[in-house]
């Protein structure tokens, strides 16, 4: 009875996101005619170039980087974290609870020659730097907007600047300072074997992050950089296709604010705040509604299709030349039960 009911328990909390994803599909396309896709056109056909070169780019660096961040403390290939870190994506695009996140940790740590803490360690610094690129971004996107109330957005926006940089600093820089200080409080906490495991788990991924270093961790800031400059690109490639036209700061506006609504709980795939941020960063740069919203749903369609693909024919890929057939739920099976 108990996996029934935590299986219950689980589809319940996946209500909440979907309905705040329904909410904001309402509020981005609720005066919005159909009949505008009709529109769609593509009159800059050689852009389609530059966004294949930009998902390439921002895909590979990003798997690098995680490559570079699990490469003291594990033995990964970096077409291993490259397989795994694209089927966490297509797992995320389709799946709730950023379900691929949690793959990365826990089903797919054997592949990587890495301890469950490790991934967990890497997998939170590269929110972090995800963070922290994309605020980055944002805040430089933000000059000459039309309607966009900047003045306060601009202040929280560099306010969590500044706490993902500290955050950065703590990780990498603080690890070593830490360690005597929680060895001191484990040992003044009670004996047991769940103690146990979260004291190694936490000191496993302590030495992941302090084997990275401060060089090392310059190296994952440019990385980070590169990779969303590739995303950014991509947003601008798609406004040429389609032949949007609005200043140069709006593509990287919508492409900053619409990564970071992901930060948002919803449905899979981050419909609904995804589509929103795109909608009203574009409307802020001059474009009309029903145009900033059309350009919103094809960059996101597009994004979606391609990634989810790429992560399917990863894990196919892999599936075939390991001659199994074991599926995608069977994988998620060595999940906790229990998913936050």
């Amino acid at each position: 009875m108990t996996q029934p009911v935590s299986r219950r328990n689980q589809l319940l909390k996946t209500l909440p996101g979907f309905a705040i994803s329904g909410f904001f599909l309402w509020f981005t396309f609720r005066n919005f005619s159909f009949s505008e896709l009709e529109s769609v056109r593509i009159v800059a056909p050689l852009w389609i170039a530059g966004v294949v070169a930009a998902l390439l780019g921002s895909y590979t660096i990003r798997s690098h980087r995680w490559y570079l961040m699990l490469r003291p403390t594990a033995h990964s290939r970096f077409s291993v974290c490259g397989r795994v870190f694209l089927t966490s994506i297509a797992a995320n695009n389709i799946m709730p609870f950023r379900v691929g996140d949690f793959m990365r940790i826990f089903t797919y740590s054997g592949d990587l020659n890495a301890s469950s803490s490790v991934i967990l360690s890497t997998v939170i610094l590269e929110k972090l730097l995800d963070v922290f690129a994309l605020v980055a971004f944002f805040v430089m996107s933000m000059g000459g907007s039309a309607s966009f109330p900047s003045h306060h957005v601009k202040i929280v926006a560099v306010a969590i600047l500044c706490l993902t940089g500290l955050g950065l600093l703590v990780m990498v820089l603080g690890a070593r300072t830490l360690e005597l200080p929680l060895r001191r409080l484990f040992g003044k906490l009670p004996a047991g074997p769940k103690m146990a495991k979260i004291e190694n788990w936490l000191f496993l991924a302590i030495d992941a992050i302090r084997g990275i270093g401060g060089r090392g961790m310059l190296v994952l800031l440019v990385e980070s950089f590169a990779a969303w400059a590739c995303e950014g690109m991509i947003f601008v490639a798609m406004a040429k296709i389609i032949g949007i036209s609005t200043d140069a700061r709006g593509p990287w506006q919508a492409f900053s604010s619409s990564n970071l609504s992901y930060l948002v709980p919803s449905s899979p795939g981050g419909l609904g705040p995804y589509e929103a941020a795109v909608k009203t960063a574009m409307m802020s740069h001059g474009l009309n509604a029903s145009t900033a919203a059309l350009y919103g749903i094809v960059v996101h369609a597009m994004v979606l299709i391609v990634l989810t693909t790429a992560g399917g024919i990863a894990f196919l890929w892999h599936r075939y030349h390991r001659l199994t057939r074991k599926p995608l739920m069977a994988e998620i099976d060595v999940l906790p039960e229990d998913i936050p």
